[in-house]
């Protein structure tokens, strides 16, 4: 099937899920793996956290539009849990409201092009260590299910 034809998997999918799946295509290409709904720590949930082959983690927040930007008040509380942060918007999205000391990825369902990349600021080794177990723990626990739906988890 082609991206252009349609998808049921697609079809229940809301608009910022849409985007994480193009952010992650597009990371993907440049060799990092990425986990969609990440939570680095209480009172927080990243839209796309990826790992780097480097080792590098940046975070992406997905908005699918203006209100959603407008009402998204903890997205600076995600700048210290990454080496990276990034916008992710489509094509149609007033990118003068994003703070431009922020990378942007324009983006749609099927892929991405980062645009502007985020400063650096890297993580202290106690607290990349901490990350990296997380994503790894995620992305273990999701392929689990996945493959065992039925499975009851006593994780979280």
């Amino acid at each position: 099937m082609s991206d252009t034809e349609f998808s049921p998997a697609s079809s229940f999918l809301q608009p910022g899920q849409l985007l994480a799946r193009g952010v992650g295509r597009h990371l993907a290409s440049h060799g990092f793996a990425c986990v969609e709904e990440l939570v680095p720590t209480r009172g927080l949930r990243v839209d796309v956290m990826a790992l780097g082959p480097k080792g590098e983690i940046w975070v992406v927040e997905c908005k699918s539009s203006r209100a959603d930007y407008m009402s998204d008040n903890k997205w600076r509380g995600y700048l210290e849990w990454a080496d990276r942060f990034f916008w992710a918007v489509d094509s149609d999205f007033p990118t003068e409201l994003l703070p431009d000391d922020c990378g942007l990825i324009i983006a749609d369902a099927y892929g991405g092009e980062t645009i502007r990349m985020g400063p650096e600021t890297r993580l202290a080794a106690a607290r990349r260590k901490v990350m990296v177990q997380k994503f790894a723990f995620h992305a273990a626990r999701r392929l689990h299910l996945l493959r065992d739906p039925d499975m009851h988890p006593q994780w979280d």
